[in-house]
């Protein structure tokens, strides 16, 4: 019996702080976990730039209300859900994630929140547990699951290394050279074609 979990940006859908650096014109954002490895370090300094530039909540969701999904990545969730579970193992936060999560046709989700003020400032984070995504496959594991997992970011190698397959897709070329034991994959097909493969194993 396999869980298949996913990173969400980069895997599914566009860097949302990236697309929001271009929308707001502030370049620092553009900074993300494939950059650093530290998520509290990154989130802390993501909110002390918003603070700086007077920016908040709304200003972020209606970003994320252009964002589509990226082409072929419904088809994709589409069929993988239709021969094995699937959850989505992300580090965003619900109050990001839900128009995505209305596109992509309502898939499971397991993210963080959000502090908000009742003016929009973001005021912190809270994260559903530490190292969500290894803790996460770990408890699938506990409950007599396998799990096969696939990412592009430091806080993906986690769930990649613990589960029975992992699998790199569209990573940097400093994570593919770093751990060349995971097979890293550029398409939809080839990363589903994989995950068949281990589903007959």
């Amino acid at each position: 019996m396999y869980v298949t979990c996913l990173d969400l940006e980069g895997v599914l859908v566009p860097e949302i702080w990236i697309a929001f650096a271009e929308a707001s014109g502030i370049p620092e954002l553009k900074r993300t976990t494939r950059d650093e490895p530290d998520y509290d370090k990154l989130m802390k300094w993501r909110i002390g730039i918003l603070k700086e530039h007077g920016l908040g909540l709304k200003e972020i969701q209606d970003t994320i209300a252009t964002i589509d999904p990226l082409p072929g990545a419904k088809e994709f969730l589409d069929e993988l859900r239709s021969i094995t579970q699937v959850i989505i193992l992300s580090d965003t936060f619900t109050q990001f994630a839900t128009p995505l999560m209305k596109k992509l046709g309502w898939p499971t989700i397991f993210c963080n929140s959000l502090e908000v003020a009742d003016n929009g400032e973001i005021m912190n984070y809270k994260m559903r547990c530490e190292k969500g995504k290894l803790t996460t496959v770990k408890a699938l594991q506990s409950i007599g699951f396998e799990t096969i997992a696939s990412g592009d970011s430091f806080n993906d190698l986690g769930m990649i290394e613990a589960s029975k397959a992992g699998f790199l897709f569209r990573t940097t070329d400093q994570i593919k050279k770093d751990y060349p034991q995971f097979p890293a994959f550029e398409t939809y097909d080839e990363l589903l074609g994989a995950i068949k493969e281990q589903l007959k194993a």
